[in-house]
């Protein structure tokens, strides 16, 4: 508790906000019409009434989930933007009577995309569900969106808290990055749906925090339980999650050595606490399965076994995110996935990949991006110093982002070239919001003195236009 009123108001503030824009989103964005919601409701559902986790990634869905979805013409309006969904009084009756006459099914072991995902985001949302399990399908639906909507919250507020610890000089300038993130519209549209994103944006942005305070404060056994806790938090909640394990590790080993220089070999029994609490996940799974006769790592493995040539996979993996190299196999003719894949993805792309701006949109948005660029490289050269002196430390943010990256990248590659990008999507990214939140607020830094708090407010100011505007885009593709 004393750690949580040592939280500042600003963060609270930032936390209520991102919670309220993430609670729009869910009122915005129709019943399943977010990539994938439907397996991830039917993994909770089967987990909520059965207490079991599912047994089959097949696509079908029990009845009940089935029947809403038909009524809702889900099928006919998912990545066919000329279709809208169900908008007047005749559709809202037929739908009623849907739900009044489909029976209820117990559980619903195929659960599609998600059946091979860790449980404990689908077992906090069974929560929810159960509270609402006397309403509709929708009732449920809508309630565990909510509880999305919080972690939002919680994204925010590690991110405002990671911004003061890397950037202590500027107070105001935390809140630029706290509210920035509060108000990204992607993190608002992910966490107003049924998503374990949004509970894998919130413990990543709890995980950077940690390893900035540490990095502060130095390693002590508060801060080795803190990033062992909300490592094994992590790893069972997303596998993506595996991406920031080698910043992790890079971390530890480092702030192990340092502590060890100062006070001796004590030092590595925070190493060893933070470790064994933070994979004792991955060892009861392994031993689970070993005694089960599965692959000890799963999905990991299997991935691990599945690598057919590694100069190729990583060729692709480069490419995925920057410009091919002279003399290598070009994978994306005609694209520059830097801007068509990433940038573009995070402008505006939403419902199930199928709902843009104008393409002029996408052009005018490099003016600001450029802008802050420009910015943040202005305040980088001149804390070059500092930079220098802290260079392990960076080096542990840019070992958890580029994991996270890779990670992504091999992910597509195991369906490349039948896919050329699979999980090309700029969601897969927002575990890194919390450097994300500390690059925006260097940006306004980087207008010195006198001009940075002004810039803050714009950067802030453009976070919340793109924001409603976003909102808006969905709210005309499917009610028009």
């Amino acid at each position: 508790m004393r750690l949580v009123r040592r939280i500042p108001r600003a963060a609270w503030i930032c936390g209520l906000i991102a919670c309220l824009n993430a609670v729009c989103w869910s009122l915005v964005t129709p019943a399943f019409q977010v990539t994938d919601e439907p397996a991830h409701f039917a993994y909770v559902k089967q987990l909520a009434e059965t207490g079991r986790l599912p047994s089959s990634s097949s696509q079908e869905t029990a009845a009940e989930e089935g029947a809403v979805l038909r009524a809702l013409h889900q099928g006919a309006v998912r990545l066919r933007p000329q279709n809208q969904t169900i908008a007047t009084q005749a559709e809202q009756e037929a739908l009623e009577r849907e739900l009044a006459a489909t029976p209820h099914e117990t559980g619903s072991p195929e659960a599609g995309v998600a059946a091979s995902q860790p449980p404990l985001y689908y077992a906090l949302e069974a929560i929810p569900y159960t509270l609402a399990s006397s309403g509709t399908v929708l009732d449920r639906l809508q309630l565990m969106r909510l509880m999305s909507a919080l972690f939002a919250g919680l994204t925010a507020i590690f991110a405002f808290l990671f911004t003061r610890e890397t950037l202590p000089g500027e107070p105001w300038a935390w809140t630029v990055g706290g509210l920035s993130v509060a108000l990204a519209p992607l993190l608002g549209f992910m966490s107003g749906a049924v998503n374990p994103d949004s509970l894998l944006f919130a413990v990543s942005a709890a995980t950077f925090y940690c390893l900035a305070r540490a990095f502060r404060r130095g390693l002590d056994t508060g801060g080795a339980v803190a990033i062992g806790v909300v490592t094994a938090i992590g790893l069972v909640t997303k596998l993506n999650f595996v991406g920031l394990v080698p910043g992790i590790l890079l971390g530890l080993i480092i702030l192990s050595i340092r502590a060890r220089r100062a006070s001796g070999s004590s030092a590595w029994r925070p190493l060893a606490l933070a470790l064994a609490l933070g994979f004792s996940p991955v060892v009861v799974y392994a031993v689970i399965n070993a005694l089960s006769g599965d692959a000890l790592l799963g999905q990991v493995s299997w991935r691990a076994s599945s690598i057919q040539s590694v100069p190729a996979e990583i060729n692709y993996i480069w490419q995925l995110y920057l410009p091919r190299l002279p003399g290598t196999v070009n994978d994306f003719p005609g694209l520059f996935t830097t801007r068509q894949f990433w940038f573009d993805g995070y402008v505006g792309l939403y419902g199930w990949l199928d709902t843009t701006f104008p393409s002029w949109v996408y052009s005018i948005a490099l003016i600001p991006t450029a802008a802050i660029a420009l910015l943040c490289g202005r305040a980088l050269v001149g804390a070059r110093a500092a930079l220098r002196s802290r260079a392990a430390e960076l080096a542990v943010y840019a070992t958890a982002a580029v994991g996270v990256m890779a990670l992504v990248g091999a992910a597509s590659y195991t369906v490349f070239p039948e896919v050329d990008a699979e999980y090309a999507q700029a969601r897969y990214l927002l575990p890194m919001l919390a450097l994300f939140a500390a690059a925006l607020a260097l940006a306004a830094r980087g207008a010195g003195r006198r001009w940075g708090p002004t810039v803050g407010t714009l950067i802030v100011v453009l976070f919340l236009a793109h924001d409603i505007v976003s909102q808006m885009l969905v709210a005309a593709r499917f009610y028009g």
